[in-house]
């Protein structure tokens, strides 16, 4: 039999692979799913039962959190990445993430076919594809809902025919959960006018009392909440249990897929919004004014590079050597206030505060220079100005 590793998650469109790659096409059908956070014990044994029920011959789950968090991660916190100023990259993320991962694993068992569930409409498609090119071009890449240009009844009807009768149909909202957040998609986010209503988000609003939080970072790193320490992987998932109960961190993302057409998700992220706000913060207080510029540009174009799958490109290597550089003096704690639907920045405690200069404080009085020192470098400054305009006026 040829030997196919399926990149599996237990929805709609892997499922349908699972079963029509097995009795259609008699592939040795061999299921993972990368697990890159949002996934209880049971529900991943619970995706492991179905793969086997639609025939997969082996299922298996790899455990890729701390990887993700480690790889990814923590360079989307250094640079304060947020596609088009919204959005934290929860699911483009992982998707690497995940494909390097099935792609090592497909290598290890000697998989002659790696297949997986992407349209041939979205982003996942191109992650995926490069991700697999690049690390076992020998491996032949099989993609049935893409190539059959299936629709969701078609799969629907097919697994009903088979005997797999699962209530895909009950599924109004397509959701996708992960450590760096959760993305939300519907018929309304095909539309350009439609929000999601309070229902298709995952978490709902429970709490209403405003809530003080401490949040501490060493070098960049969350790594404490309320002096309670632990790894940063724990803390986001403390930090987003905490703040899912005051339903922070819900919008809709409209941005520029990799062929080319706008594309619109929902997206619950919160602990990701908070830890970036919170980041940046304490940035603006240790970091000198064109460590910030440059750091924008270049974390900018971090996460412009991972959404469009050019993660294994030695330039992001490069940057996250920069990154992680600028993080040297970024310690510190951040004092947020958490109220239903949005939260507060309410200042830093930090050893490497700028702030805390002798020199002179803003607005007020200085000790470093005379007031002929401050107008002769007023005039200095302003003498490109004054040139450009005598010899243009």
């Amino acid at each position: 039999m040829k030997k196919l590793l399926l990149a599996y998650s237990g929805g709609l469109d892997t499922s349908y692979c699972a079963k029509y790659l097995s009795k259609e096409e008699n592939y040795e059908v061999h299921a993972v799913s990368v697990n890159t956070g949002g996934f209880s014990d049971e529900e991943i044994k619970s995706i492991g039962e179905k793969a086997i029920q639609l025939g997969a011959t082996t299922y298996k789950s790899i455990n890729a959190v701390d990887v993700f968090y480690e790889k990814v991660v923590k360079y989307l916190v250094f640079g304060n990445v947020l596609k088009n100023n919204t959005y934290p990259l929860s699911v483009s993320a992982e998707r690497i993430v995940q494909a390097i991962e099935i792609a090592n694993h497909a290598k290890k068992i000697g998989a002659n076919y790696i297949a997986h569930g992407s349209t041939g409409a979205g982003n996942d498609q191109v992650r995926f594809d490069m991700i697999f090119q690049i690390l076992a071009p020998e491996i032949e890449i099989i993609t049935p809902i893409r190539d059959n240009k299936l629709a969701r009844q078609t799969e629907i009807d097919y697994l009903k025919e088979e005997g797999i009768d699962l209530p895909w149909e009950k599924a109004k909202y397509s959701i996708n959960k992960g450590l760096w957040g959760t993305s939300v998609g519907g018929e309304e986010t095909l539309t350009s006018n439609l929000p999601l209503p309070d229902e298709a988000y995952p978490s709902q609003l429970e709490l209403s009392e405003p809530l003080n939080v401490k949040l501490t970072f060493e070098k960049g790193e969350l790594v404490a909440i309320d002096n309670n320490k632990d790894t940063s992987v724990n803390n986001i998932e403390k930090l987003n249990e905490l703040a899912s109960k005051y339903a922070i961190g819900r919008d809709i993302h409209v941005g520029d897929t990799i062929i080319g057409i706008k594309g619109r998700v929902g997206f619950e992220a919160s602990a990701p919004l908070v830890i970036i706000k919170a980041h940046h913060t304490l940035e603006k207080h240790t970091l000198t004014k064109w460590q910030q510029h440059h750091k924008e540009q270049l974390g900018n174009w971090y996460g412009m590079m991972l959404h469009e799958g050019h993660y294994l490109d030695e330039v992001m290597r490069n940057i996250e050597v920069f990154l992680t550089d600028t993080q040297k003096n970024v310690s510190g704690d951040v004092f947020v206030t958490l109220h239903p639907y949005r939260f507060t920045i309410n200042g830093i405690h930090s050893n490497h505060d700028l702030m805390n200069s002798t020199f002179a404080s803003y607005g007020e009085t200085n000790e470093g220079w005379t007031a002929d020192d401050a107008k002769g470098f007023i005039k200095i400054t302003a003498n490109q100005g004054k040139i450009f305009n005598h010899v243009n006026s």
